[in-house]
């Protein structure tokens, strides 16, 4: 027996008298917030008393004459304006724990009416190892899988990989001329790596040294207009609080710019303080347009780029599925951006044809009343974008698996992109079709900031649970030695608990949190001996 629907039926039918809607009702039964006053608590004699003109002490004591819960409740209790405090009978839970030891459901019962749920999560880019930002969609998608399919829903996991695009534009172009044989030949996936990060690093080079100039204007321009309004202020007659509403306004916005011109300077700094970086910034100074071109390459099928584009692949696939293993994570399919590749273009058409897009500014774009800027789906140089791929993405699973829901477990950043995709989708496809953003809030580190490493960059999801295991293992030996016999797991087998219990605390210390939130990542209180997070 589910408590809270057991509680819902039986306030159902006390309210039958008291309400036309007691549906509605319902939903103010939850589990109470603080122990001391129970375990669930009903909040439904307030807006009953404010409809009647009743206090709502008296509406709930009417409730409660007419409410039955004497068979696993003890004696509710009316508190303050007139909460129902309702705390469970130890005898019941008693009961319920020892029907759900032998019932290898739990006493949780599979839907009466399955759906079918595609749940996209995960999805790294392949070119690139996976980091600490992967950890949230991967844990989480996986756990919604696995309760879905055991309620008894059809479940469809799909591992929407980054295998496309200029990522891969980026390490052909490297590989071409950055590559060191010797290096790809020992470990290959570390310098596909460094090669992506280096040719990054030059086109953010090149980008920085573009916008310094336009940012510096900005200020200036910013600045001058700041002068004008503190003159005009200065003289006059008396305090216009929205004149100083916009001189604050102002100073905002100019602070903003100087934090992001400083952020351009650093990168430039960056290259121009190291010889050899510089050398080969002068010497690829095109190379934005030239990684554009290699990616252009590969999707018009250039034999060569295509070539090394299936020999990469594999390598950073299989670097992948190390990760997905230690944490055991599978997927029903893996459909990557590349397999939607040849249906862009066809989107596109169907689109203009049904006139949801048109050209605006040699680029096709899909403009829609509830947002200020428009979807693009093909540039004015013909190139496709995510938001094409994503719409590929959608008809084929709709066409495939006709689903009666599509997740996308992506953090929260995405929210507007998926707006405007689900928008667009419905339109397009079907008016009825269901999608869902389970969008997630970001893991920061102790600074309150994305959680990186000292040199800035992403934390790799590997190290993350190598260094988790390493301190499971410190534990666990202090505690085995500790014991007052004398230790009694052999090396191997505190390694087995150290690496079941560090992959173990990743995943629970990211689903112990709200989802939506923001948490700042702790190994001391992953790792912690002490309430519920507990992992001993």
């Amino acid at each position: 027996m589910n408590a809270l629907t057991e509680l819902q039926q039986r306030f159902r039918l006390a309210l039958a008298g008291l309400s036309d809607d007691p549906e509605s009702l319902l939903e103010m039964i939850r589990p109470a917030q603080d122990a001391r006053f129970g375990d669930y608590q009903a909040n439904c004699a307030m807006p009953l008393g404010k409809q009647s003109g009743q206090p709502p002490r008296e509406v709930a004591e009417q409730i409660l004459q007419q409410l039955d819960v004497s068979d696993f409740c003890l004696e509710p209790e009316i508190a303050g304006p007139g909460f129902i405090n309702l705390r469970l009978q130890d005898g019941w839970l008693i009961d319920q724990l020892t029907e759900m030891r032998h019932d290898e459901r739990l006493g949780i019962a599979a839907v009466s009416e399955p759906s079918c749920l595609v749940i996209d999560y995960s999805s790294p880019n392949v070119a690139k190892p996976m980091h600490v930002g992967h950890i949230r969609s991967t844990v989480i998608g996986d756990a919604i899988s696995r309760i879905a399919r055991f309620l008894g829903h059809r479940v469809i996991s799909d591992n929407h990989l980054g295998d496309w695009g200029t990522q891969f534009g980026m390490i052909i172009y490297g590989f071409k001329h950055f590559q060191q044989e010797d290096a790809y030949q020992r470990e290959p996936v570390v310098e596909l790596t460094r090669l992506y990060k280096l040719v990054q690093g030059l086109i953010e080079y090149q980008q920085a040294v573009k916008q310094l100039p336009v940012q510096q204007q900005q200020i200036q321009d910013l600045e001058d207009q700041l002068a004008q309004q503190r003159a005009e202020q200065e003289v006059a007659e008396s305090v216009d609080k929205k004149a100083a509403k916009r001189l604050r306004q102002l100073q905002g916005r100019i602070a903003d710019l100087r934090s992001a011109l400083s952020a351009t300077a650093a990168t430039i700094a960056t290259v121009d303080q190291d010889e050899a970086l510089s050398a080969l910034a002068a010497e690829h100074s095109d190379i934005d347009q030239q990684v554009l071109h290699e990616t252009a390459q590969l999707h018009a099928g250039d034999a060569e780029n295509r070539r090394l584009w299936e020999e990469f692949l594999p390598k950073c696939r299989a670097d992948i599925q190390r990760v997905y293993d230690r944490l055991d994570i599978q997927f029903d399919v893996e459909y990557g951006e590349s397999f939607y590749d040849d249906r862009l273009a066809t989107v596109v058409e169907e689109l203009e044809t049904s006139g949801l897009a048109r050209e605006s500014e040699g680029a096709t774009c899909v403009f829609l009343d509830e947002f200020e800027t428009p979807m693009i789906v093909r540039k004015r140089d013909g190139a496709f974008l995510y938001a094409t791929t994503d719409l590929a993405t959608i008809q084929y699973r709709m066409q495939t698996w006709q689903p009666d829901a599509i997740l996308y477990v992506v953090d929260h950043r995405q929210s507007e992109h998926f707006q405007k995709l689900f928008s667009v989708a419905q339109q397009w496809q079907d008016p009825d079709a269901r999608f869902v953003h389970v969008s997630f809030g970001t893991v920061l580190g102790e600074d309150g900031r994305p959680f990186k490493t000292r040199s800035g960059e992403a934390v790799g999801l590997e190290g993350l649970l190598d260094e988790a295991i390493r301190k499971a293992l410190d534990v666990v030996t202090a505690n085995d030695d500790a014991k007052p016999n004398g230790a009694e797991l052999s090396p191997q087998q505190r390694q087995e608990v150290a690496e079941i219990v560090g992959h173990g605390a990743i995943k629970y210390a990211d689903l112990s949190h709200n989802r939506t939130s923001d948490y700042v990542f702790s190994y001391e209180k992953m790792m912690g001996l002490e309430g519920n997070t507990a992992t001993y």
